[in-house]
């Protein structure tokens, strides 16, 4: 009779009438507090929100490999016909027979549970109808806090009114079919999978659509009590809920009793997939770990560091990056030919042309357990990215200094002093600051006492690289490796010291290949990205950063820097580095052999690898090592990066940097001897002064002309011999003879 009457009243009214039963006497002791959620009802706010619940975010490697997930909870929801009919139905029987049949509430169950409930003193028996479960889990989901998340799961008749006021509101706005598919993918399955999918991937590695009836019960069955009921954990329990599932679905006639003996006489047959959960299990975990760092530090992709963690852990984003699981591969592999494995060894592998990484290891596993060798710091990144303060870049810094000079059209037969040690002075930074004199030396003995462009970077010969930067300026060289992109792991300016031209700054090897590739590309430097792509769940594009590329140095000046670092390769110090197609690199030795690295390139991948201390790398020597030695792992990552690939060719110098064999006299009539001498060195060649003073136009004490003459092409081991005007009149007409391969004038 009482249910009768109960039908014909609306939800409000059905709510009342059942809080005011349980305030009858012998029904229930709750009689004001019952009253006060009665009368309370018809205030509560039903504009209830359907916000998705969160979703996992996917990352994908360039050729759609899935190389991490995050998540807040592992779930991918689904459309209803994604979903196998059985499991459908198998979980309708167990928690919602009449789902189908019966309004917003369940008349019959709601009454007997809240009676129930009052007899007992609080919430102790069900009756929720799927539509109110999945109004608690979205309420419960979409909490932003932990106090308002068991606000939505407090056993009292308040939390119970308030899910019968929205269940109402949901089941005005949604079709029973669209309710069902919104609870299969809000549902805890246990095991950390919440949706029907991430249950069916977890547990049986297969899609929620492929489910076998013996499955769909096992599953629908774990939600009544996720920890209890998980297979994984009490297997007993799985079972017997299991086949409490086909056996209602037998009663209710969805199934006939042969097919729920049958199934309930199948064991369980677990095929456990565990997702990829942040960057731990990943393909490429310091890749993984860059990303992560992209996305929870760029304004990009939210305003908060609040507001990016919820969309990279909560949003379903689909995440494309610029990884190529090849080249990823090579180089991991690459990493077990380091000299010791008591040290270290990182690569980052960067695409000339679009700074798109596509490969960056560390020889050190993943992880958390520091006794295990492990390590969670990105050491082929700078700081922002997971990585350290950073690690000395060795004689690979030495390819700014040489741009920097081709840059301000010194010849390439450009000839300096190349002692085994030297003093060196007039060094100025950018702002004007002069330094002490600077006392260095080489790593190796030089047997040559002056060198080129050429020899001095085959060689590698800091007392000429030293040099050499006195001549263009510390701040110019400064400038161009700025102009690609370099600055220090820590993120500030490089340091203006004069030793900076032998790698002092503390550099990362991502930055490091990006600038390489910057040479590959003919001076295009482009800054490094790992991301490509970025949607988000309901398959909206998010604008990412994209790589800011520009001009850093002529294609010329960029054209002649790989002539000559190709002959560093064949013919310097990474003779033996050659992978079978055109290739150019530098080595590179830090201050006490604390470090080692190798950068390099073809047109097609730029790679940078260091070795060493990342604990202490600037003061653990180890006496042997070179950027030589590590030139083997950069080697063989290259060739297994490219296998397959087309080999490309450099373009050749188009621009007049001169030769080896020939340059031409500069001219230097009326300039200073001093100044005169420093260009005609700069030429490549050498200077002597003539001893006596000759008649000339020019101001006394000025240059009055040179011998060879300005613009004659000579061989660079030529000395060209300076003629100072005393100012008296016009120069007389030289009569010439040839002395030590010069032209000398004599009276």
């Amino acid at each position: 009779m009482i249910v009768k009457l109960l039908r014909l009243l609306g939800a409000a009214a059905f709510a009342g009438v059942l809080v005011g039963l349980l305030a009858l006497p012998g029904v229930g002791s709750v009689g004001m507090a019952a009253r006060d959620a009665s009368d309370s009802f018809q205030s509560l706010p039903d504009d209830f929100s359907l916000k998705p619940p969160p979703e996992r975010t996917t990352v994908y490697s360039a050729d759609g490999q899935v190389i991490a997930q995050f998540y807040f909870h592992n779930r991918e929801s689904v459309s209803l016909d994604q979903v196998a009919p059985i499991m459908q139905k198998a979980i309708v029987a167990i928690e919602d027979a009449r789902f189908f049949q019966h309004g917003p509430l369940d008349a019959k169950g709601s009454f007997r549970a809240l009676v129930t409930n009052a007899q007992d003193g609080g919430i102790k028996q069900g009756g929720s109808t799927l539509t109110q479960q999945y109004v608690k889990n979205l309420l419960v989901e979409n909490a932003k806090t932990d106090k308002d998340a068991e606000a939505a799961k407090a056993p009292n008749f308040g939390r119970k009114l308030r899910e019968l006021r929205y269940a109402v509101n949901v089941e005005k706005r949604l079709t029973k079919s669209q309710i069902l598919e919104g609870y299969l993918n809000i549902a805890y399955f246990g095991s950390g999978a919440y949706g029907v999918q991430a249950a069916s991937q977890y547990y049986f590695s297969k899609n929620a659509s492929e489910l076998t009836l013996p499955e769909a019960a096992l599953l629908s069955g774990v939600t009544n009590s996720p920890y209890f009921y998980d297979p994984e954990i009490n297997k007993k329990g799985a079972i017997d809920r299991r086949n409490t599932v086909l056996y209602r679905m037998a009663e209710l006639k969805i199934i006939s009793k042969q097919q729920a003996d049958v199934a309930a006489a199948t064991p369980i047959k677990l095929d456990i997939k565990k997702p990829k959960t942040d960057c731990a299990d990943s393909k490429a975990p310091f890749f993984c770990e860059y990303v992560k760092d992209e996305v929870l530090g760029n304004p990009a992709f939210g305003k908060t560091s609040e507001d990016r963690e919820r969309l990279l852990y909560r949003g379903g984003l689909t995440i494309r990056t610029t990884l190529d699981m090849k080249a990823q591969n090579a180089a991991q592999k690459a990493l077990a030919l380091r000299p010791s494995r008591s040290k270290t060894a990182t690569e980052a592998m960067v695409k000339p042309g679009t700074g798109e990484i596509k490969a960056m290891v560390v020889s050190k596993d993943y992880g958390d357990h520091r006794s295990k060798g492990q390590t969670t710091l990105n050491l082929a990144a700078d700081y922002a990215h997971g990585g350290n303060s950073g690690y000395s870049a060795g004689s690979t810094f030495k390819v700014f200094t040489l741009a920097t000079a081709l840059n301000k059209g010194y010849s390439v037969g450009t000839t300096l002093p190349a002692p085994n040690s030297t003093t060196i002075s007039g060094f100025t930074s950018c702002s004007g600051s002069h330094f002490e004199p600077w006392t260095l030396g080489n790593a190796e003995t030089s047997k040559a006492k002056s060198a080129n462009l050429n020899t001095g970077t085959w060689g590698s010969i800091n007392t000429f690289y030293a040099a050499l930067e006195q001549r263009v300026g510390l701040c110019d060289s400064i400038h161009m490796a700025q102009s690609f992109g370099m600055k220090q792991s820590n993120g500030k300016p490089l340091e203006q010291v004069p030793s900076q031209v032998l790698g002092t700054n503390s550099i990362d090897v991502t930055h490091l290949a990006a600038a390489y590739a910057g040479f590959a590309a003919r001076g295009q430097y482009c800054t490094p990205v790992a991301i490509n792509d970025v949607t988000d769940a309901d398959g909206k594009k998010i604008e990412v950063p994209k790589a800011k590329c520009g001009k850093a140095v002529d294609s010329g000046v960029a054209d002649e820097v790989t002539r000559i670092l190709q002959g560093v390769i064949t013919n310097g110090t990474g003779r033996g580095m050659a992978i079978g197609r055109p290739a150019a690199g530098k080595t590179g030795t830090c201050e006490s052999h604390s470090c080692a690295l190798f950068a390099g390139y073809t047109p097609d991948l730029a790679s940078a690898v260091w070795y060493g201390d990342p604990a202490a790398p600037f003061g653990n020597p180890s006496p042997g090592i070179y950027g030589s030695n590590i030139g083997r792992i950069w080697k063989a990552s290259m060739e297994g990066a490219l296998r397959n690939t087309k080999p490309s060719s450099f373009h050749t110098p188009v621009d007049d940097f001169g030769n080896l064999d020939q340059a031409r006299i500069p001219n230097v009539r009326g300039l200073s001897v001093q100044a005169a001498t420093q260009q005609i060195e700069n030429a490549g060649f050498a200077v002597q002064v003539s001893p006596r003073a000759i008649d000339s136009t020019q101001r006394k004490g000025t240059v009055a002309y040179t011998s060879p003459s300005a613009g004659v092409k000579s061989d660079t081991d030529t000395s060209v011999v300076i003629f100072v005007s005393n100012g008296n009149g016009p120069a007389p007409k030289p009569r010439k003879r040839r002395r030590g391969g010069g032209i000398w004038p004599f009276n």
